[in-house]
């Protein structure tokens, strides 16, 4: 895993495993790697690791059952997509809305453009 400067290590190992959760690699109930597990295979020190589950495990993404490990909540998806959408929409669209204005970007160049990619 390539960690960026702009981000505190712990959140980028959390989104890492929410994205794993989005991309159906890991689903409701299934237990993920251990925090020792997680730590050895990214390289980094299994207290950061224990910091991104406990993040996780109070935005309710993730559970422990004590002794056996930790779990995909029921409802993760749900969660994450909820939490990812109001991040968005507070915080990246704004930027994005304010580059196309000054780019002369309207909608309608976006739509028109939109069938271009590949999602």
């Amino acid at each position: 895993m390539t960690f960026n400067d702009t981000k505190p290590i712990y959140l980028q190992i959390a989104d890492a495993l929410c994205d794993r959760i989005l991309s159906n690699s890991y689903s409701a109930d299934e237990r993920i790697p251990s925090v020792r597990e997680l730590a050895i295979s990214i390289s980094v020190n299994p207290n950061t690791v224990a910091r991104s589950y406990e993040f996780l495990q109070n935005s309710g993404v993730i559970y422990n059952k004590r002794g056996i490990g930790y779990f995909v909540a029921q409802d993760a998806r749900e969660l994450i997509i909820q939490t990812q959408k109001k991040e968005f929409l507070n915080e990246q669209l704004p930027n994005i809305i304010k580059k196309m204005k000054l780019l002369g970007i309207t909608p309608d160049i976006i739509e028109d453009n939109f069938n271009n990619y590949k999602l």
